[in-house]
């Protein structure tokens, strides 16, 4: 008996990884069960990387023929090698339809280097993409088959009781993401160590959350260790305690050097913890942050803009406090159910 999906995703072989990929896929997978049954749902683990690519072509085959829809989340290298796999074997089988979810923002960039990857990806019944900007890059390529899905978090947002006011300084600012350059870790240390230098007072605290890329460790050793006592690495966190960790702080920062971010997870946390967002402008911004109401954004890798904003805020707090409701109410736009209706009508 065939299944109504089968999903080819980096679950992570048990392993407790908190990137983008592994949580998108596994929040996807759960709401599918939810509303699909779990019968109906069967799952593929595309983890480990170059091994796994000899196993690629029976993961395909398996799916395809036990599977009416077929969904997968790839990065980079994945995609390269599953969706022409996806695409040359689906011709075995009929009435097999093929989705992709795409995680970030990266793609339309990616397909204008690769166009034989893009000319593959036509033929998929189905990609889903998190904003509305990413949609008219795609479809100026000329793609027909493109549907904004949202991306999601099952997160437990806070009532307008549960929040927390908080005006003494230092103000607690928080990165909630993965730990490397590309992220603007150190440019967020460096803007609070500069407000608080200039301002000669702690203004402002700064606690980093988040797996450290196991490619740039040395590097984050080596500027914690001449980081001040404000700055502070937090560890990891799990995806369901996220929203009770983060309501304790006064603002996210989020100074992604990465333009092509699609809707970070971090920022669908900090929502649901009825954390304001101070954040670069990268390319899908407004799609994700309503500019002085859910956050406040400076121009793409101007650091200078974001020192002002630092300035201002710790002289008027209120100009975020006043947006917390907001973030709460935003958060309900990011729920897993309400988002997935998009795929489930397609299959």
């Amino acid at each position: 008996m065939t299944t109504k999906v089968c999903i080819l995703g980096h679950y992570g072989d048990g392993k407790n990884l908190l990137n983008g990929q592994t949580i998108k896929t596994k929040i996807i997978t759960r709401a599918l069960q939810q509303q699909l049954g779990q019968d109906q749902v069967q799952t593929i683990d595309t983890h480990g990387g170059i091994k796994n690519l000899l196993k690629a072509p029976f993961q395909v085959l398996y799916a395809l023929k036990n599977s009416k829809n077929v969904l997968i989340f790839p990065a980079h290298n994945g995609l390269r090698v599953y969706a022409p796999l996806l695409f040359l074997l689906k011709h075995i089988f009929k009435n097999r339809k093929l989705h992709y979810s795409v995680i970030g923002g990266w793609l339309p960039q990616f397909l204008t280097q690769h166009k034989w990857l893009a000319r593959i990806l036509k033929h998929f019944d189905n990609i889903y993409v998190e904003t509305n900007t990413m949609c008219r890059a795609l479809e100026k390529q000329g793609f027909t088959n493109i549907c904004v899905m949202k991306n999601c978090k099952d997160l437990k947002a806070l009532t307008e009781q549960d929040l927390i006011y908080e005006k003494e300084k230092p103000l607690r600012l928080c990165t909630f993401s993965r730990v490397m350059k590309e992220k603007g870790i150190e440019t967020a240390i460096r803007s609070v160590e500069h407000i608080n230098s200039q301002l000669g007072c702690a203004a402002f605290s700064l606690d980093i959350y988040g797996q450290i890329d196991s490619a740039q460790e040395e590097w984050f050793d080596s500027l914690m260790q001449n980081c001040p006592a404000y700055v502070r690495y937090c560890g990891c966190v799990d995806m369901d305690k996220s929203v009770e960790v983060l309501r304790h702080y006064f603002a996210l920062i989020f100074p992604t050097h990465f333009y092509t971010e699609g809707i970070p997870g971090t920022v669908i946390d900090a929502y649901a913890a009825g954390l304001p967002v101070i954040s670069a402008k990268w390319e899908s911004y407004a799609d994700v942050i309503d500019d002085g109401i859910t956050g406040i954004g400076y121009t793409f890798d101007n650091t200078e803009e974001l020192d002002a904003l630092h300035f201002q805020i710790a002289e008027d707090p209120q100009i975020l406090l006043s947006m917390k409701t907001n973030c709460i109410k935003k958060a309900k736009e990011y729920a897993p159910l309400t988002a997935i209706q998009i795929m489930t009508a397609r299959f």
